[in-house]
């Protein structure tokens, strides 16, 4: 069973930082590609970023520079440092997983910026 927890998300002012955290059972954490995905309002489902089980990153670029992804194996955590945060970050922000070659998602935690 995919199980992935996200933590983190909350209320913060525009400029200032939040981490995000998701804890994955080992069994889809270990050599998987781990990445954050997010959804605005009712748009699709965005990718934010990914981290490869050998540690290499990809961001889009509306991100890049302000958010940084990391994991920590020992722990099958991933976290999304997000920094300079603004009004368009607004979004619930789901922790994923690349198993077998598909997505596997948590529940997903809100992330909201005020102005």
């Amino acid at each position: 069973q995919v199980q992935l927890v996200e933590s983190g998300g909350g209320l913060v002012q525009a400029g200032g930082s939040l981490r995000l955290s998701c804890a994955a059972s080992g069994s889809i954490f270990s050599g998987n590609t781990m990445g954050w995905y997010r959804q605005i309002s009712r748009k699709q489902r965005e990718l934010v970023a990914t981290v490869t089980s050998g540690g290499s990153t990809n961001y889009a670029d509306s991100v890049k520079g302000r958010f940084t992804i990391s994991r920590d194996n020992a722990k099958n955590t991933v976290y999304l440092q997000m920094n300079s945060l603004k009004s368009e970050d607004i979004a619930v922000y789901y922790c994923a997983a690349n198993v077998g070659g598909r997505w596997r998602w948590g529940q997903g935690t809100q992330v909201t910026v005020s102005s």
